[in-house]
């Protein structure tokens, strides 16, 4: 069996990766919290909270569950404590690409995280077709990384990664690299800023005096059947006057070089404002 003290248990990543993976026998889950607060969480959902001190000495795998900004503090306290040959897991890939973890060789690490259900999907029931984040009803893909360790300890970071995020559609190896541009740089630096200026340009149409029902009708449409045809859902193109708009607003509304965000300097920079530092 193998024990897994999850830090930052009453989150809300430590909440599902622990409702997830208490149903599993191969694995001993330990609750830790920082605070009161925090642990009244936990007895609140029936559970036990342990206290780091005695956590740590038994964790075979350590799960930080916790917010970008505190990795670094809270795993230059954890990783000394850890005994040999432990595997600490990371859900987020900007303090490992920002090189905040202590260096301790006998330590491994594996950095992991959800795709999140796809907008393209073949669910079925309701209820799975409006878990967006991915809560457990519908299919997304993960994706994971070894900073540190032997492919035994990715396959184990693995493994738990796919009960945790289940059910998987598919499981990714990448470089924690590869991880960072993935995240923050595809899916927020780029993707979240041009669906906000969308959502900014909704709004606008709608102040503007278009009724809001409508214009987001409108909207939604248009994003479906766009997303289609540029993603290959379908074997259709854009008009000629569509393509000509894209080619005009594509001068006023984007830098010439916005594709730097992806050079290693951007994304360390990046990843350094996320952690603190």
């Amino acid at each position: 069996m193998t024990t897994i003290a999850i830090f930052g248990a009453a989150g809300s990543m430590g909440t599902r990766a622990s409702r997830a993976l208490q149903s599993d026998t191969h694995y001993r889950i330990l609750h830790v919290e920082h605070g009161e607060a925090g642990e009244q969480k936990l007895r609140d959902r029936g559970l036990v909270p342990v206290p780091a001190a005695e956590a740590l000495p038994q964790a075979d795998v350590v799960l930080l569950a916790v917010p970008d900004a505190l990795i670094g503090k809270i795993a230059a306290t954890v990783v000394p404590q850890l005994k040999s040959g432990a595997l600490v897991i990371c859900l987020d890939p900007a303090a490992p690409y920002a090189g905040i973890l202590p260096a301790r060789p006998d330590v491994a690490y594996v950095v992991t995280h959800p795709a999140h259900p796809p907008v393209f999907n073949d669910e079925v029931e309701m209820p799975a077709r409006r878990d967006f984040f991915g809560s457990g009803l519908a299919k997304q893909s993960i994706v994971s990384a070894l900073l540190q360790g032997t492919d035994s300890d990715f396959a184990l970071g693995e493994a738990i990664a796919l009960k945790m995020f289940g059910p998987v559609l598919r499981s990714h190896r990448v470089t924690v690299e590869q991880m960072a541009m993935l995240e923050p740089a595809l899916a927020e630096t780029v993707a979240a800023t041009c669906l906000s200026v969308i959502r900014e340009a909704l709004d606008e149409t709608v102040r503007r005096g278009v009724p809001e029902q409508a214009a987001r009708d409108f909207l939604m449409g248009h994003i479906n059947i766009e997303l289609a045809i540029l993603f290959n859902e379908i074997d259709w193109q854009f008009s000629a006057g569509c393509k000509q708009a894209i080619a005009e607003a594509k001068t006023q509304l984007f830098q010439p070089d916005w594709k730097k965000v992806f050079e290693p300097a951007a994304l360390k920079a990046s990843v350094a404002r996320i952690t603190g530092g």
